[in-house]
């Protein structure tokens, strides 16, 4: 394999210690929130004290019938943060689904949770545990 090749793949990967995995990972971001995005998807976010971010996903079937438009929705958030959380702070993400989200482009979701992450940026809560 080429070496290089296998270099850009390490730092697009998505690796366990990047997810929220638990139920109390997520109760920790609902229980005190800061919202950013409003179209296509709801982010909500919360420092976690570890110096990177980690994602967790709640795209739910009232947003989303269809298990093929979940499953895209999550993709496309996966691929996104994957391409962003480099640039994040230490914070816990929890992304949900927003109403008529599963009709938008993806070009136009990918936008959303680009302005998304910029806001994460701005706001750079103050470490908490």
């Amino acid at each position: 394999m080429n070496p290089e090749r296998s270099a850009g793949r390490a730092e697009r990967a998505f690796p366990r210690e990047r997810r929220l995995t638990c139920a109390t990972q997520y109760r920790h971001v609902f229980s005190d929130p800061t919202r950013a995005g409003k179209q296509g998807f709801v982010v909500l976010f919360r420092a976690n004290g570890n110096g990177y971010a980690r994602l967790g996903l709640a795209i739910s079937k009232k947003c989303a019938r269809r298990a093929v438009d979940r499953n895209r929705l999550k993709r496309l958030v996966r691929e996104s943060f994957r391409n962003h959380h480099h640039t994040l702070p230490g914070v816990d993400v929890v992304v949900m689904c927003a109403r008529g989200a599963p009709t938008l482009p993806n070009r136009r979701l990918f936008d959303h949770l680009e302005r998304a992450w910029a806001t994460i940026r701005k706001k750079q809560p103050c470490a908490e545990s």
